[in-house]
């Protein structure tokens, strides 16, 4: 079990950019490993550090094919446009169109120390140009679509339905922002 959690908007280190890693340690490996397993257990694709309070330039990222482990990743090359349903584990149960590029490069170090080079595009592309965003503190809501915002009920109905209700983007940081006051209190 992660000793980590994932932390919610408006917490600042969301906004703050992230330090780059100097040395992979056997801390930065345990880390690594964390965020795996909090991601996973979270049900979502990519954690960026930030998103579980640690300010350092690292994301994990598994859309189905293989979990992803990057330290200090950069985007070197963008093609096409795509437009496409977003979350974000720091913003649960919202969701919004949001536009990116349809491919990307990725250069990043992985966690032998060894420098690599990545690219891959759709949701593969959605995902790493998401968690990177993170690491810039940018986030979903800074590129969604408004009028596409919409809340998402974590539980489905009785027909087995998950319900969805349109949101504003004041509404929705205003949202979590009165959670944050509450949750500090």
């Amino acid at each position: 079990m992660s000793r980590f959690h994932v932390v919610k908007y408006p917490d600042p280190v969301l906004r703050k950019k992230a330090a780059p890693v100097e040395k992979i340690s056997p801390e930065i490996l345990a880390f690594l490993d964390e965020m795996g397993e909090l991601m996973y257990d979270s049900n979502g694709v990519g954690l960026a550090a930030p998103q579980v309070g640690i300010s350092l330039r690292i994301i994990v990222v598994d859309v189905g094919e293989k979990l992803h482990y990057l330290i200090n990743p950069v985007i070197v090359a963008r093609e096409g446009e795509q437009t496409g349903i977003e979350g974000c584990l720091s913003f649960p149960g919202l969701h919004g169109e949001v536009t990116r590029a349809q491919r990307v490069e990725i250069r990043a170090i992985n966690r032998r120390g060894k420098k690599i080079s990545l690219s891959g595009e759709g949701m593969w592309a959605r995902a790493m140009q998401h968690e990177i965003d993170h690491l810039d503190g940018i986030l979903f809501v800074d590129h969604v679509l408004p009028e596409t915002l919409h809340w998402v009920a974590d539980a489905p109905d009785a027909a087995g339905e998950y319900l969805e209700r349109p949101t504003s983007l004041d509404e929705a940081l205003q949202v979590f922002e009165r959670q944050h006051v509450l949750t500090v209190r």
